[in-house]
Formats: structure tokens, C-alpha cells, sequence
């Protein structure tokens, strides 16, 4: 079987061939409506149907010269008074410029001139009404089938545009996707880290300062660091998991979520730090509004750890009321602590707030300490 390179020609080794046959066409049929046959044509008669039949070779780049070519072959042909009538020059380079003029109205105004030409042709000639219009009829329909031709390529190219503007749509909103999903898991990921890590720091160093004097206090600071760690493994494989859902999708836990603040909270009390719990959470949450809350507090409270020390009392205060969420986190913190910080958690919480189509405040009190406050709203926002 030919392969599809092989079966298609270069449009110049098509346009060659056309002309060819065209030549060969208009001398078979001249030689026929004359008794003598190809013998009697005259070289001048030979000379046009070949000027006629070579202009076809530029009827792709230049289609209006060339029908005026054929025209000005057709019109010296009957003024030598030559048998008969070599119109297939005619109706190839009709075909053409319905095929390859791109203003309709300039494709048109062409095919007027043809028809008014071939008119006094024939008119001239003292053929009969009926030849008359059956050789307008003749010299339309190329001109019509090449514009046929012309608007199915153009609708053909319209789709194909269409259809990879749609492919480059979903391919940017498919980058867009993996973005987004790339930015929730990297924003989990810090969390899960900020928040587990400051604690296992903070145990460690309480472990280190009491080891000698309190050797009791140091296993269990020690104990905490382990259960933070497993923690944050258990969460840090729950997100990666997400990566790899083919392989990993039967392990993977819920979603933290606000019944779950008390453990958060009871970990934290672990460190010393004196945190008041307050919720009242009256209805079901909505499942993102619920895991957004959940950082936002634990953001929150890490915040705490990192930059009011164990010894800052906290108080966290969740409340639904009204169609919205408020989260209300406070504390007395006045030393600075020494544990690096990234600078994300601030922003973070803004965004998940933002997300939600809530808002987001948090700042120094006057009193000292600080404050964070974020509303979520619970309805279709």
C-alpha cells in the first residue's frame, strides 16, 4: 500500500499534468469539428492553445491573469475564424478563480466577464439561443464548483483553528489545574511541617534544659516529639498519598477538620503553653470551610509557638452565627522566640480566607500580643 507521502503530488507536478492534458484536450477536440484534422491546424492555432495551456501553470498564484489569458485565447481564436472552440482552457481557469480568489465580490465580477465574453462568442458564432445559454451554464459551473471548494476549505480551516483553540484552552486550564493543585498541596505541606516541626523543636529544647534536674519531664517532652513526629508522617503521607492515587488511594484518611482542634490543642498544652478552647459549632460544615478553619488555627497557633513562646496564654475562640464562621485566635505573647519562620503563615491563612470569600485581619494588639481573626462565610459564596 502507498503511503500518504507517495499519493499526493506537489501542486506544481499537478498543475504541469493539468496543463498537459489540458493542451492535449483542446487539440483532440479543435481537430475533431474539423475534417482535415490535426494536420490542418495552423501553427498560430497550436501557438495559442499551448500559450493558453502553459498560463494554467500559474493558475494557483495568479488565477485572474491567467482566466484573462484564456479569455484573450478564446477571443483570438474566433476572430482567426479557427474551428471550432478549445474551451477547456476556459473552464480550467474558471474553476480556478472560484477556488483560489479570496474576495467573493472580485470572484464574482471575474466570472461576469467570462460569461459577457463567452456570450458575444457565441453570438457572434450565430449559434442558437438554447447553445447560448447552455454554454454560459457550462462556463458557470467550474467557477461555482471551485467556489464550493473554496468555502468547504475555508470552513475546514475555521474548524481546525477552532479545534486547537480548544486544545490550547484545555491544555492551559489543565496547567492551570496541576498549578492550583500544586499550590494546595505545597500550602498543606507547609503547614503540616511548620506546625509539627515547631513542636518537636519545642520539645527537644524543653528535653535538653531539664534532662539533668528532671529526668521525668525530659521522657515525656521526648514522648511528645515522637508523637508529633508520627504525626506529621502519618500527614505528610496522607498529601503524597494524593500524588499517587492509583497506588495509594486505599490509605488515604480524612481531612482534618475542626473535631479534631482538641487534639491540636492538647498538643500544644503538652509544651506548657496555656491555650482556652472555646467552640460553638452549632451545624454540619461545609467540607472545605472545615478543613480551612482547621489551619487557619493551626497556622494560628503555630504562629504562637514560634513567635510568643510557650509561656504566652492563648485563647481561640470558634463561633458559627449568621451564615458565617468566625475563628477568633489571641494571645499574651511578649518574648521573641528563636525559631526560624518562612513567612508564609500570615499568607496563607489570608488565602484560604479569601478562597472562601471570607475576610481575614490579623495584627499586634494594643494590649500586647496578637490577634488573628478570619470570617467564613457557610453559604454558596
Amino acid at each position: 500500500m502507498l503511503s500518504g507521502r507517495s499519493r499526493s503530488l506537489p501542486p506544481r507536478w499537478v498543475d504541469v499534468a493539468v496543463a498537459v492534458v489540458v493542451f492535449a484536450f483542446s487539440v483532440v477536440n479543435v481537430a475533431s469539428q474539423d475534417e482535415a484534422g490535426i494536420s490542418e491546424i495552423p501553427a498560430a492555432g497550436f501557438l495559442l492553445l499551448a500559450s493558453g495551456s502553459i498560463a494554467l501553470l500559474w493558475r494557483r498564484s495568479r488565477p485572474l491573469t491567467v482566466l484573462g489569458v484564456a479569455l484573450a485565447m478564446a477571443v483570438a481564436w474566433t476572430m482567426l475564424g479557427y474551428p471550432g472552440n478549445p474551451v477547456f482552457v476556459s473552464l480550467v481557469s474558471l474553476y480556478s478563480v472560484g477556488r483560489y480568489v479570496l474576495d467573493w465580490r472580485v470572484s464574482s465580477a471575474a466570472l461576469a466577464i467570462a460569461l459577457s465574453v463567452v456570450g458575444v462568442i457565441q453570438v457572434t458564432d450565430g449559434d442558437p439561443v438554447s447553445d447560448v445559454v447552455t454554454a454560459l451554464v457550462v462556463t458557470t459551473l467550474p467557477w461555482y464548483v471551485g467556489r464550493r471548494v473554496r468555502i468547504r476549505g475555508d470552513y475546514a480551516a475555521a474548524a481546525r483553528e477552532l479545534a486547537e483553540q480548544l486544545e490550547w484552552k484545555r491544555a492551559t486550564e489543565a496547567e492551570r489545574a496541576i498549578a492550583d493543585a500544586r499550590t494546595g498541596i505545597a500550602r498543606e505541606l507547609h503547614d503540616v511541617v511548620a506546625h509539627n516541626v515547631s513542636l518537636m523543636t519545642v520539645q527537644a529544647g524543653v528535653a535538653r534544659l531539664v534532662v539533668a534536674d528532671d529526668p521525668e519531664r525530659a521522657v515525656e517532652a521526648i514522648g511528645a516529639v515522637e508523637v508529633a513526629g508520627r504525626r506529621a508522617l502519618d500527614e505528610l503521607r496522607h498529601l503524597l498519598g494524593v500524588l499517587r492515587p492509583e497506588t495509594a488511594s486505599g490509605e488515604l484518611g480524612p481531612q482534618p477538620a475542626l473535631n479534631r482542634v482538641h487534639e491540636l490543642v492538647d498538643q500544644l498544652r503538652a509544651t506548657g503553653m496555656s491555650i482556652s478552647l472555646a467552640v460553638d459549632v452549632s451545624s454540619e460544615l461545609p467540607v472545605r470551610v472545615d478543613l480551612f478553619a482547621y489551619r487557619i488555627v493551626q497556622e494560628a497557633l503555630t504562629n504562637v509557638l514560634k513567635h510568643g513562646g510557650v509561656d504566652a496564654a492563648v485563647q481561640v475562640r470558634i463561633e458559627e452565627a449568621d451564615g458565617h464562621l468566625d475563628i477568633e485566635v489571641t494571645d499574651t505573647g511578649t518574648t521573641t522566640s528563636t525559631l526560624p519562620g518562612s513567612g508564609q503563615g500570615i499568607v496563607g491563612m489570608r488565602e484560604r480566607a479569601t478562597l472562601l470569600g471570607g475576610i481575614f485581619e490579623a495584627g499586634p494588639r494594643p494590649e500586647g500580643g496578637f490577634r488573628v481573626f478570619a470570617r467564613l462565610p457557610l453559604g454558596d459564596q
